[in-house]
């Protein structure tokens, strides 16, 4: 007999995860370490992000996502200390090789997790990661406004630890 509860489901089901669309990921290190960096300033309105070298190394390994996925795009995107926001654009429409299956978000984030966690020669993340489908522009917005300003949140944030 499992005595383990019963985890959440983490995916929306039924739902195509490789269908055009935005997509906010949130994606954490593993025990929320603080890998990534540092926050500068107050933690407040004058704060901003000072990159470690792994930092930087998961911020290019991010940019080349595009270079790896056709049709796939990053819209916004910050670097926490302790984890990552980024939103996805995914448009298989864009691509004109058909020949294999266009990715699903999941797909697409567990090829940069394991990337970035290889070339770091540790196991940078949690397992899984946070996403949510952007639904209309209201939501959007408020996304985006929120990734924007999470540097400045940072002292408030859920995962400073």
């Amino acid at each position: 007999m499992n005595n383990h509860p019963n985890r959440k489901k983490l995916r929306l089901e039924a739902f195509d995860y490789a269908s055009s669309g935005y997509y906010f990921i949130t994606i954490c290190t593993k025990g929320k370490q603080h890998l990534f960096g540092k926050i500068v300033g107050n933690g407040l309105d004058r704060s901003e992000l000072h990159l470690s070298d792994l930092g930087k190394l998961a911020e290019q390994q991010l940019l080349a996502i595009p270079n790896h996925f056709c049709g796939v795009s990053i819209d916004q995107y910050v670097i926490m200390p302790n984890h990552i926001h980024v939103i996805f654009i995914l448009n298989p429409t864009a691509c004109t090789e058909r020949s294999r299956p266009f990715p699903t978000v999941s797909t697409i984030v567990g090829l940069y997790k394991s990337g970035v966690s290889r070339v770091a020669g540790f196991s940078v993340w949690q397992s899984s990661f946070h996403d949510h489908i952007i639904r209309n522009q209201q939501d959007y917005t408020e996304i985006a406004s929120y990734i924007a300003n999470n540097p400045r949140k940072w002292l408030m944030d859920r995962y400073h630890i």
